[in-house]
């Protein structure tokens, strides 16, 4: 009986030690098969020189090198030469700052191009089928359902009621902490502010995460946030398919990230549908979570539960992250530039009427309605020079379907990646004139009245078919609540020796946050 039991455990060794070594040269085979098709692809590539091609400027490696200062990488690309082009393992992608082409891509060939496999392949696990990671039938399917709702009457006005009084509780935090001579992490309290927004406007529920009272919102943003930064880093990552597979570093970082979130917007989903039955008599005023799901129930097979979880997320990092980011950069530059600072207070100051003996929070933002913020045509102007500067979304792309010419000559071939660099783009003086990197408001002003500039050049909103939908709703809601806080505080850095540094991910974020110190201001009568 021993002798059989040994020999059976010899023989189960030998059968583990034999899938553990074909398991080991599977991956092997698999590295090597990747290494092999890079260098083969860059032989050929950095060989031919084709000179109807976008010149040559490295490889994927390069981007990997240089990663943690990603977009200040793309300066460099676009100062070299408008239109380059880098290696990438079994692709090209062509990297531009080129207004003409951005038209081109975005707008007159808009049907050869689209998110394309390598985009949507590393964005799937977490933005899964919704507007951003998805083309077609499907793209226009979502983009008709929110166009509607963002049209509507009923959600401008609601959503400036939520907006002003998410703005009146961030001056609320921000007025103890003053009081206290505390420092705030303004980019932790925007965050909080704008997803508490947009889960009321976008998706009906208030969360209180500016207040802190929401645990299991609170882990669910932070796992967001996680999430963002590690699928970003796929796109340099030429392993991390096998990772994925063997659950290991990154990867399995991204799943536990993906399992909160998942749970938690799975429940909000069947939370909703519970309240919309409870509410049939109330079917027409609905928020845009609402309008999916009433759409779900005529096509239970395709938009399911899944799906509405696809949408949830995108509309959140439209609605959450987009806007947060931008606010945050806007009051840095207002710190480093108090000249600016004291003008927006200025026109605040001239638009809002108020006395001393009235100045509450509360009575402010009553009086912060439409009429009062279109006449603030300096502050809309600091907003967009932010945004010119620090683009919520620093960088963006295309794949070709087909094979196309640009129009500045170059060739590009089906399965190209197209990248507009929209942060390098901010920052070259042959777009913006010699003082590019200098923050003036000023320059987009005629006669004290703000001037849009071609979406082309200035596309923090995206531009073309795609162009944001909710670019006015995030305007609005931007300049809510920086008047609101420019109005009773001025703000300067906790240590203005320290330049923030941003988190390579789709939105640009300050790593570590924002941290300011805040003073109440003297309102005259």
């Amino acid at each position: 009986m021993a002798t059989q039991l040994t020999s059976l455990a010899a023989s189960v060794g030998v059968c583990l030690a034999s899938a553990l070594a074909i398991a080991l040269l599977t991956i092997i085979l698999y590295i090597l098969g990747i290494v092999v098709s890079f260098a083969a692809l860059c032989i050929k590539e950095f060989a031919e020189r084709a000179q109807d091609r976008p010149p040559l400027i490295g490889t994927v490696i390069r981007q990997l090198k240089n990663y943690d200062k990603f977009f200040d990488e793309h300066v460099i690309y676009a100062t070299m030469y408008r239109t380059s082009r880098l290696v990438y393992p079994g692709h090209c992608e062509i990297m531009t700052s080129d207004p003409a082409i951005v038209e081109h891509v975005l707008k007159n060939s808009f049907s050869k191009y689209s998110k394309g496999d390598f985009i949507t392949t590393a964005m799937k696990d977490l933005f899964g089928n919704g507007i951003f990671a998805t083309d077609a039938d499907m793209w226009r399917h979502q983009r008709k359902l929110a166009s509607y709702e963002f049209s509507t009457k009923v959600l401008r006005d609601f959503s400036s009621d939520v907006f002003r009084r998410n703005a009146a509780k961030l001056a609320e935090r921000i007025s103890c902490a003053a009081a206290n001579r505390i420092n705030i992490n303004i980019q932790d309290l925007f965050m909080r502010a704008t997803m508490d927004s947009i889960f009321k406007v976008g998706f009906g529920f208030e969360l209180n995460t500016l207040s802190g009272s929401d645990e299991s919102s609170i882990q669910f943003s932070r796992a967001f946030d996680e999430a963002n930064s590690l699928v970003y880093y796929r796109y340099v990552d030429i392993l991390w398919k096998l990772k994925r597979y063997l659950n290991i570093g990154s990867e399995a970082k991204l799943k536990r990230s993906i399992q909160i979130i998942d749970s938690f917007v799975m429940k909000l989903i069947h939370q909703k549908r519970d309240q919309m039955k409870n509410e049939h008599n109330n079917r027409t005023k609905e928020d845009i979570l609402s309008r999916f799901i009433l759409a779900s129930e005529k096509d239970p097979g395709t938009m399911d539960d899944r799906y509405l979880r696809d949408i949830v997320l995108n509309f959140l990092i439209a609605g959450k992250d987009t806007t947060g980011n931008t606010l945050t950069w806007f009051f840095y530059m207002l710190c480093k530039n108090p000249v600016v600072q004291d003008k927006v207070f200025l026109e605040i100051e001239e638009f809002v009427e108020l006395g001393k003996e009235d100045n509450t929070i509360e009575s402010f933002t009553t009086r912060l309605n439409e009429g009062a913020i279109s006449k603030m045509h300096y502050l809309h102007a600091a907003i967009s020079e932010t945004l010119r500067l620090y683009p919520a979304v620093p960088v963006d792309g295309k794949m070709a379907d087909e094979d196309d010419v640009l129009p500045n000559g170059y060739r590009v071939v089906k399965g190209d990646g197209i990248n507009y660099m929209i942060y390098a783009m901010g920052r070259m003086p042959y777009l913006w004139g010699e003082d590019a990197l200098e923050f003036r408001p000023e320059r987009w002003l005629v006669n004290g009245i703000f001037q849009q500039e071609s979406p082309f050049k200035f596309v923090s909103f995206n531009a073309g078919p795609r162009v944001c939908l909710g670019k006015e709703f995030a305007y609005r809601q931007m300049k809510i609540m920086a008047a609101t806080l420019i109005h009773f505080f001025k703000f300067r850095l906790e240590d203005e020796s320290k330049e923030p540094i941003y988190k390579t991910m789709f939105t640009l974020h300050i790593d570590n946050g924002l941290h300011l110190l805040a003073y109440p201001r003297e309102i005259s009568a």
